[in-house]
């Protein structure tokens, strides 16, 4: 029955696959939509394919770009009403939400063929005595054996054979499993984990090298280990906090759980952070877009292009906090390659620039430095931050010599608000252990309280 299990499996993982990139695709499109649609005539020839000036071919895409708005647009409009609903629409930012609402039509096609696979899967065993297909049964047989001939059962090694043999019952089991669903059991409470939890351990004295005691370990190393890394590689979508949150969740859970096997020397383990990385990274490459515009065109803070940009600058920010939600699994190196270098430094900080300088900047700097865990912080030495955050420190003492400049022969209420932005870059500047940078915005700026600030931040 071990191929029919196998199908089923990459069944259902095809079936949630094709889900989750229609959803990223959706996405993509709608980025490339209203990127064409906020652009000079120039840029729109980049956004769109190559199409005759006139023909059927244009029109086909100029009618489908409609059809996207519109169902985009409604999209917005609904979750809008429901943050209204629910009190949280004034704390709410643009592109800090997750689209991922489907069509009925979509939902209904993705239940059916789930209900399908399922109902396959009921049938894998109807030909099989219950003795030989159910997790009890077995296990019951081998435990008879192991309690009356425990040599001639430690002789032919029954412990090592064991994991393989109840894998694909396990995965039969595991098969709609997917820890990115608030609705998921946690594995540990499943059947098949209560049925084997205690297997082994009936007798009065643990006999020494005894391969039943990592039964439960095993099967976590050679079943949920690389059903996670299907997943992680081809249905976890990094933007979306939500699956971000509960895909660490289940990983930390396995790392303090299960150390002798999830561990950086494992097999299986080091596969499954190899997925979560590429992932990532395949996140960064294509999904990440900041649009460049000129600062007079971001002035109307009603219009398209502002409204487009900050969507963009907050959902860059929330993939930024969803990538160091990592943090303590993957190693501080590959986290700040990913978050700072490839994230931070090379689409936010272009965006800061790209900003007016003044409040806003200093709240969305907050937001950034928000992501860092402050255990980066906690053990520098010296006056300097890590080196990576160079630029957006300079960005950020950018900020304050602005902010002064802006305030000259203003009202004196103006010179003092610059002043406290001023301070509160200081402090921002403190709390990432940029102290040199501090020191220097103080001293420009003939702030006093400089230690009161660093020991405040």
């Amino acid at each position: 029955q071990v191929p029919l299990i196998n199908e089923l499996e990459s069944a259902m993982h095809q079936l949630y696959k094709q889900r989750a990139s229609r959803l990223v695709q959706r996405r993509q499109d709608d980025i490339k939509d209203e990127s064409s649609e906020f652009s000079s005539h120039s840029n729109k020839a980049l956004m769109a394919p190559n199409l005759e000036s006139f023909g059927r071919d244009r029109v086909i895409y100029q009618e489908q770009v409609k059809r996207r708005t519109a169902e985009r647009e409604a999209r917005r409009a609904r979750r809008r009403q429901a943050r209204e609903q629910t009190g949280k629409m004034a704390d709410h930012l643009e592109g800090l939400s997750s689209d991922d609402e489907e069509t009925s039509t979509d939902i209904t096609n993705f239940n059916m063929e789930r209900d399908r696979i399922l109902k396959e899967s009921s049938k894998v065993f109807e030909d099989v005595l219950e003795s030989f297909y159910s997790i009890d049964c077995i296990k019951s047989q081998f435990e008879a054996w192991r309690s009356k001939y425990f040599a001639s059962y430690k002789d032919a090694y029954i412990g090592l054979c064991l994991p393989k043999l109840f894998n694909p019952l396990i995965r039969l089991q595991l098969l709609i499993w997917t820890p990115l669903e608030g609705k998921c059991r946690d594995f540990e409470t499943m059947l098949w984990f209560e049925s084997l939890l205690f297997y082994g351990c009936e007798e009065q004295e643990q006999v020494k090298d005894d391969a039943d005691i990592s039964l439960l370990p095993t099967i976590v190393e050679r079943v949920v280990l690389p059903k996670l890394t299907v997943i992680s590689e081809n249905i976890w979508d990094p933007f979306s906090t939500t699956q971000t949150s509960r895909m660490v969740a289940i990983v930390q859970k396995l790392v303090d759980g299960y150390p002798s096997v999830v561990n950086a020397e494992n097999k299986n383990t080091q596969m499954l952070l190899k997925a979560l990385l590429l992932r990532m990274r395949r996140t960064l490459d294509d999904d990440v877009f900041m649009p460049l515009y000129p600062k007079n065109i971001l002035e109307n803070k009603n219009s398209g292009p502002y409204l487009f940009f900050q969507r963009q600058f907050w959902s860059s920010v929330k993939l930024l906090g969803n990538f160091l939600q990592w943090y303590g699994i993957l190693s501080n190196k590959t986290l700040q390659e990913l978050s700072i270098d490839g994230l931070l430094n090379r689409y936010i900080l272009m965006a800061f620039q790209n900003s007016e300088y003044g409040e806003d900047s200093i709240k969305k700097a907050q937001s950034v430095i928000a992501c860092f865990p402050k255990q980066w912080f906690a053990n520098l030495k010296g006056d300097k931050t890590i080196s990576q955050l160079e630029n957006f420190c300079r960005y950020l003492v950018h900020l304050a010599d602005t902010i002064y400049r802006n305030s000259i022969g203003c009202s004196d209420v103006e010179k003092r608000n610059a002043r406290e932005h001023i301070k509160q870059i200081i402090k921002l500047l403190a709390s990432i252990r940029a102290l040199d940078h501090a020191v220097t915005v103080a001293n420009d700026h003939n702030v006093k309280e400089l230690k009161i600030l660093i020991e405040g931040k």
